[in-house]
């Protein structure tokens, strides 16, 4: 009977020694990240910082048990990214990032078995890259900032902001996502405003053409798709719509943060650090096909009179009383 217990408690240590030095072992693993951005490294820095301060948070830091590799297209476009996407195969990371719908798509057809965590897609259901929020059924997941139903939104709140607006630019890169134009068609039908819409090469010279574009059009105000590109050249997109006297709604905080005149949409740097959270999980053994699609969740509506009052632009009193912040 003494040898029963003794051979029971000799295999529970061992198993437990195993146990132990398995987890050990992990812990000691570096793990390897990679982030895919269609943007330029500096004008994601303010998002990726979010991101990397949540990891931190979480227990993740650089250095120690992730290593992350960074890899931006610098708003050469959707073309450039399956080049990226690829080499994160060739390195055998353990994990992809990605901003945007683009990225996301990119990353998908390149692998089906490193897990891949979205930061901000537009639907991810409808591009594909899910079988539904529920339940992802692959390697994808994450979040998604609802791009699609919040431009109507941004098209009602400008149209509110103008009196007597009835032509509106839209800014839109080379491969702007149909469903993003095809919601905001109809929106501006309904709305009974012309929507010109102007192709964009997101660069010095593209960009200005684009303004002179919509100065020479006559247009009333302007709004861009979304794409981290466009993001990328916030402060000169703002500076432009400042030079051309352009009122313009934006779909990223970080617009306004640079002096642009309205901000309506998702919480980025919410969505970001939730991304983080996911891919805390998934370094813990957790499956992207188990993890559901979240949306946004946190909408703001910022409005700065600074700006405003650069173009001589009054805005009425009921469009600021449904601002959650007004910049004086």
């Amino acid at each position: 009977m003494k040898k029963k217990v003794i051979g029971v408690a000799l295999s529970a240590m061992l198993l437990a020694l195993g146990i132990i030095g398995a987890h050990a072992q992990q812990a000691g693993k570096v793990f390897r990240i990679g982030y895919l951005d269609g943007g330029t490294a500096a004008g994601s820095a303010v998002l990726v910082d979010e991101f990397r301060q949540e990891l931190s948070k979480l227990g993740w830091i650089e250095g120690q048990n992730i290593a992350i590799e960074y890899r931006f297209s610098e708003n050469k476009g959707p073309e450039r990214m399956p080049e990226l996407a690829t080499d994160f195969v060739r390195l055998k990371v353990d994990l992809i990032v990605v901003a945007g719908e683009p990225t996301a798509l990119a990353a998908k057809k390149v692998t089906t078995t490193i897990p891949i965590v979205m930061t901000i897609a537009a639907d991810p259901v409808a591009a594909g890259l899910v079988a539904s929020l529920a339940r992802p059924g692959a390697n994808v997941t994450g979040l998604s900032n609802l791009a699609v139903e919040l431009n109507t939104k941004r098209l009602e709140i400008v149209t509110d902001a103008i009196p007597g607006l009835s032509r509106v630019g839209l800014l839109r890169p080379a491969g702007a996502s149909e469903r993003q134009l095809k919601n905001l068609r109809a929106a501006a039908v309904a709305l009974k405003l012309k929507l010109e819409e102007i192709k964009t090469q997101v660069d010095a010279k593209g960009l200005e053409d684009a303004f002179q574009t919509a100065k020479q059009k006559q247009l009333g105000a302007i709004m861009t798709t979304q794409a981290t590109s466009f993001f990328a050249e916030r402060k000169r997109i703002v500076g432009l719509a400042d030079k051309y006297r352009l009122p313009a709604i934006y779909y990223q905080k970080e617009f306004v943060d640079e002096g642009g005149l309205m901000f309506y949409g998702a919480d980025y740097a919410d969505l970001y650090r939730r991304a983080a959270v996911y891919v805390d999980k998934i370094l813990k053994g957790a499956k992207p096909a188990d993890l559901p699609v979240q949306q946004a969740t946190k909408f703001e509506f910022i409005v700065n009179l600074k700006a405003a009052k650069q173009i001589d632009l009054t805005i009425p009193n009921r469009v600021l009383e449904r601002a959650n912040q007004v910049i004086r």
